[in-house]
């Protein structure tokens, strides 16, 4: 982590990444695609996500996460920093010339070969089948059907653990702390995601989430009865009801919205709080 200089309020308690370990190039440019801005709006063009827009302007990435050429080893040509994602990310070359963006794990190296099969060695960024990593093994981008692409554990710095095998599912620690049961023969990669300090970061200015496209958060209890339920009151009011509510008047803390029906059967421990 670096720090700056106190040059001004915003500044002063800045802290940056150090990226020298990072190719300073542009992006490939057959891997990368237009970012149209939605900010934050849905289908019919209503904003859906609220406090977004603006931001930098930014090219996608289309990043492999299946990696589905098996027993196919390919280098790793550069390591890059990606936008669209707090990881970094690696560009990776096989024999034949394609060329492949991979999330990059945290140890990966310019120059490494990193391999996908049913079974290989045991090495950051290897990708093989649950059942035939050994118990213990930090693992990242896990599948969650087989054949289906990762989808779990792809944040920077984060890593699910193997507990234990038993029939013809894998239980697997997540980040979070849960305790679930995966399919044995859905794919992970080896290794911890890349960049672990970036939780660290300090932003130092508002201006910074700006760039990130992060709109300011106005609280509730600061706006008028019209738009917020805990609005209103004369002076610094408390919010004057049973519970918090959303701006449309639904419970915001403690309601349970996810819907159990699913995938209840595959958590074997619910995350502690």
């Amino acid at each position: 982590m670096k720090r700056y200089k106190p040059t001004s309020p915003g500044r002063r308690h800045g802290t940056r990444e150090d990226f020298s370990s990072l190719d300073k190039k542009r992006p490939e440019k057959s891997l990368v695609a237009p970012l149209k801005k939605k900010s934050g709006r849905g289908s019919k063009g209503r904003i859906t996500v609220r406090h977004k827009g603006g931001g930098a302007k930014r090219l996608y990435r289309l990043i492999d996460f299946a990696r589905r050429d098996i027993d196919v080893p390919v280098k790793v040509i550069a390591l890059e920093y990606d936008p669209n994602r707090t990881a970094f990310i690696a560009l990776v070359e096989n024999k034949e010339g394609k060329k492949s963006y991979y999330l990059a794990p945290h140890g990966l190296k310019k120059g490494d070969e990193i391999i996908s099969s049913d079974k290989t060695e045991l090495k950051p960024g290897n990708r093989m089948k649950i059942k035939n990593i050994p118990i213990g093994t930090e693992i990242y981008n896990i599948e969650l059907v087989p054949g289906g692409g990762g989808k779990l554990v792809r944040s920077a710095g984060s890593s699910s653990k193997i507990m234990g095998i038993e029939g013809k599912y894998v239980h697997i620690k997540m980040p979070s702390s849960e305790l679930r049961k995966l399919h044995k023969e859905c794919f992970a990669s080896i290794g911890a995601v890349s960049r672990p300090e970036h939780r660290y970061v300090i932003l130092g200015k508002a201006g910074k989430k700006r760039y990130k496209g992060i709109r300011p958060t106005v609280r509730g209890s600061a706006m008028t009865p019209h738009d917020h339920p805990h609005g209103g009151g004369e002076g610094r009011a408390g919010i004057g009801m049973k519970y918090p509510k959303t701006p449309w008047g639904k419970p915001a803390l403690g309601k349970k919205t996810r819907n159990r029906k699913k995938t209840n059967k595959f958590i074997i421990k619910r995350r502690s709080k």
